[in-house]
């Protein structure tokens, strides 16, 4: 079957042909093009994978170390670039001078190309003309062993050759090319002839006809109709489509998106969904528009709609627009204001919001119970003295009161007869002198004269109470305020009326809180000859947590330090930090090891969750807490610690030194199942230890490592500073402007009892070795001037020694040590621990130990894993005047 060229299916035919014929060129200058941009993008690869290659050498830095690198590298260099397939590869120093070169005169000469983002320690790649011609090259820093960049290495290759391997690829392109034109052509004439079935056969002028036919239907229609094909684009459009919408002469075939028509309806058009007399924006005009697709009975992809001028439902629109602008700006104050728990702040948010958008100048006065947290109650005149809390303005220079001012409205003023009824006043033309004015007549002839003309006071109420007043000037704003604008005022005032409550509610929590952790905190330290300690704690600023620390006085001379934190924030944490100290203390009153008061504390904190739970109904979160407890004895210089889930201490050595000695890591509080373990450390006199909470090291804008590296370089400098500085040398580095966490530093610098305090024996385990010690003791006492508590000591001593004689298992140690008290210490290795009892009249002993209770001011067992020690405490007698 022949085929006309007079017919629409020929002349298709020939237009294809030539269509294809353009399509196969065009492919095949696109596959020339991204042939040679692949073979640049492998050069720029290469020459990257060979420049780092070389600068990773092991011996690189060792070589340009050297007295001439140059001579070594030279050789190395040209073997590598033979060996890599790469044009050149040159070694330079960090100024760009060289190293090497294939160009040997090149050497010493400064490199062609940029350097400064490989200083910076990028990689770079770049085109550059250089000493081979157009080169495409790479340049990588050299890292030296300590991580410095200390030289420079590129490789490339000439453009000329990456350009020859594209060239070499034509051959198959241009074959590609011509397979793909003879098989675009077979089905160019295959659409062509299913497009002559479609057509029947017709000519164009006959499809003319037929289109002047069609068109004068779409003409004849009183409504604008618009075709859009699958892809989005205007396919027709009618006169009264192009005169609603204002289309250009060239909108058909242009996709929606390009028209200038209002985003909801070309949102609309390019969707494909259903509409139904939706009301759009078209310049001055308002369009019922409906949309419907084209393809669902077996059509063609697209859609179709019709417009409709709706001109007369403006004022309905324009009443639609200003709430849509209303609930827009009560929306944005919504995420503006109450963006904190902090009233001042808030009050200020309310101020900096309302300017410029809805007035020119915008005033917040609180009364000062808000400010305190406290409950605000009006008075019986109508109003009580609130200050200026917040104040916000297009000028810096209103002559109304300033921020900070305590203001007493006068009865009749806008300001207390709103706070008085919680009604807002307006006060559309203030240059009347209606009664306002009478809180400061001369300022209220100033603020007139300085354009202020229109004025709203709207009372801050929440949850009943009144908080305050908001007041809004206008000035450059030429119409006064009106219902319309109260009534939006009211709406903003409540918002923020709400924030400043709960922010009030927050201080006032947050106000006990810290009295309360405070109050359980020790506000002093006690007397103790072992440590020279200094301590800091700071609470949190959105909220009180449940951090401690704590210095407990021991029997021998020893002290225990203990540092805390319970998880979470509010009373039920500071609560629950008082209880944890109280039974840290009841149990460090046992003398026992970490270890064990750790374990003891554990099966505390576990009650404690059991007994909650109980009697909430399960309800309540588990009780997160974690302890450090440390002993240290000035005697021994030995210190024991033991931590559950707390960060490890810091130990700076007294030559400077700082490091954070290994503990073995308990579980937090109160999960039970695994037994803590104790680390013990000798301490040279004048260490400090240190000790924190998480707080201290890790927040918002930094991790606990940094934390650790920052906090090891406040304290490894200045080995000669009291405990006090290292506080503050500490805070000043890690302290954040804003604390999310609770922050407690305890820094002890460690003493030690020298020999002419302390005195030791041995004791044989006979009856008869007692009056010797007791000699020894006497002329010990004589030699330290405590002859008035001699007889005392030495009755004391007599009974504990002969007891650890008679019951108990050597071996038996004597020790005696002068500190704030007169110290007695009997040690043996037996584990059995004397009972104070009442004797009879018919016993022959047990009134030993009830002899010393009664000489002694403090008497007690602890145990070592050697036995026992059985101690007493004595007042020494006041020194002689």
């Amino acid at each position: 079957m022949t085929m006309g060229v007079r017919t629409v299916a020929g002349q298709v035919f020939v237009l294809q042909v030539a269509v294809v014929v353009l399509l196969v060129i065009a492919a095949v200058v696109a596959l020339v093009l991204q042939s040679q941009s692949e073979s640049e993008r492998e050069a720029r690869n290469r020459s990257v994978a060979v420049a780092e290659s070389f600068a990773r050498s092991p011996r690189l830095e060792q070589v340009l170390k050297s007295r001439e690198p140059s001579r070594e590298l030279q050789p190395i260099t040209e073997a590598a670039r033979h060996a890599s397939g790469v044009d050149f590869i040159v070694v330079m120093d960090r100024r760009g001078v060289r190293y090497t070169h294939p160009i040997p005169d090149r050497i010493g000469k400064r490199f062609v190309g940029t350097i400064e983002p490989s200083l910076a320690g990028r990689v770079l790649t770049e085109k550059v003309h250089g000493p081979l011609g157009e080169e495409v090259q790479a340049v990588v820093p050299v890292r030296g062993a300590n991580g410095r960049i200390i030289a420079l290495v590129s490789a490339g290759l000439k453009v000329s050759n990456v350009s020859g391997a594209a060239h070499r690829q034509l051959p198959l392109i241009f074959g590609t090319g011509a397979a793909a034109l003879a098989l675009a052509t077979v089905g160019t004439a295959l659409i062509t002839r299913r497009l002559r079935r479609q057509t029947h056969g017709l000519d164009p002028a006959e499809m003319t006809r037929m289109y002047e036919h069609h068109d004068a239907v779409l003409h004849a229609v009183r409504e604008g109709v618009l075709i859009m094909d699958g892809d989005g684009r205007l396919v027709l459009a009618n006169d009264e489509a192009r005169r609603l919408l204002d289309l250009p002469f060239d909108a058909e075939g242009r996709s929606v998106n390009e028209l200038g028509l209002d985003p909801r309806t070309v949102q609309l058009l390019a969707s494909g969904r259903v509409a139904e007399d939706e009301v759009h924006l078209a310049g001055d005009r308002l369009l019922a528009v409906n949309h419907q697709p084209t393809d669902r009975d077996g059509g063609p992809p697209g859609s179709v709609a019709t417009l409709r001028d709706t001109t007369e439902l403006r004022a309905l629109s324009g009443r639609a627009d200003v709430a849509r602008k209303r609930l827009k700006l009560l929306y944005d104050a919504g995420v503006r204001i109450g963006t904190t728990l902090d009233v001042v702040r808030t009050a200020e948010e309310l101020a900096e919001f309302a300017v410029p958008r809805f007035a020119d100048f915008v005033t917040v006065d609180l009364t000062e119970p808000v400010l305190r947290g406290e409950e605000s109650v009006g008075s019986a005149s109508g109003t009580r003295p609130m200050r200026r809390t917040a104040l916000s303005g297009i000028r810096e220079d209103p002559p109304i009161y300033p921020l900070g001012r305590l203001i007493t409205f006068a009865p009749g003023t806008p300001q207390a007869a709103g706070f008085h009824s919680g009604q807002a006043a307006v006060e559309e033309d203030m240059t009347a002198f209606s009664g306002w004015q009478v809180q400061d007549p001369t300022r209220a002839r100033k603020i007139v004269e300085f354009g202020i003309h229109s004025m709203m006071a709207v009372p801050l109420r929440a949850r009943g109470d009144v908080l305050g007043m908001a007041t809004f000037w206008r000035s450059v704003k030429p119409e006064p305020f009106d219902e319309e604008d109260l009534s939006l005022a009211e709406e903003l005032v409540a918002r923020a009326a709400l924030c400043i409550d709960n922010a009030r509610r927050y201080t006032r929590e947050h106000t006990m809180a810290v009295t309360l952790q405070r109050s359980l905190l020790p506000r002093i330290l006690p007397e103790q000859s072992a440590l020279d300690v200094a301590y800091r704690y700071l609470p949190a600023q959105a909220g009180v947590g449940g951090d401690w620390f704590d210095v407990i006085p021991l029997p021998g001379a020893r002290v225990a330090l203990v540092v805390g934190d319970v998880v979470g924030h509010g009373l039920h944490a500071a609560a629950t930090m008082g209880r944890l100290r109280t039974a840290v203390h009841n149990f460090s009153a046992l003398d026992l090891p970490p270890d064990e008061l750790l374990g003891h504390l554990d099966e505390l904190v576990a009650r404690i969750d059991q007994g909650e739970a109980t009697h909430d109904g399960g309800n309540v979160p588990i009780t997160g807490a974690t302890c450090l407890y440390a002993i240290y004895d000035p005697g021994s210089r030995r210190c024991t610690m033991a931590r559950a889930g707390h960060p490890e201490p810091a130990l700076v050595h007294p030559d400077g030194s700082v490091d954070f000695p290994e503990l073995p890591g308990g579980p937090p509080l109160g999960l039970g199942g695994l037994p803590f373990e104790t680390a013990e450390l000798v301490l040279p006199e004048g260490s400090r230890l240190v000790l924190y909470t998480d707080g201290l090291v890790e927040n918002r804008d930094r991790d606990f490592d940094e934390g650790l590296h920052l906090l090891h370089s406040a304290l490894e400098t200045h080995p000669d500073r009291t405990p006090e500085e290292t506080c503050e040398a500490v805070l000043d580095v890690l302290m954040p402007d804003r604390p999310s966490d609770d922050i407690a530093l305890l820094v002890a610098r460690t003493r030690v009892l020298n020999g002419g305090r302390v005195a030791e024996w041995d004791v044989p385990s006979d009856p008869s070795a007692v009056a010797p010690v007791r000699a020894a003791v006497a002329e010990k006492l004589d030699e330290w001037k405590l002859d008035e508590v001699a007889f005392t000591t030495e009755l004391i001593l007599s009974e504990l020694v002969t007891n650890a004689i008679r019951y108990a298992s050597p071996p038996i140690k004597l020790r005696l040590v002068r500190d704030r008290t007169l110290i007695c210490e009997v040690s043996d290795g037996s584990s059995t621990s004397p009972h104070l009892r009442r004797a009879a009249t018919t016993d022959e002993g047990g009134r030993g130990l009830f002899l010393v209770a009664q000489f002694a001011e403090h008497w007690g067992t602890r145990y070592t894993p050697e036995g026992k020690v059985i101690w007493t405490e004595q007042p020494l007698p006041p020194p002689m005047q």
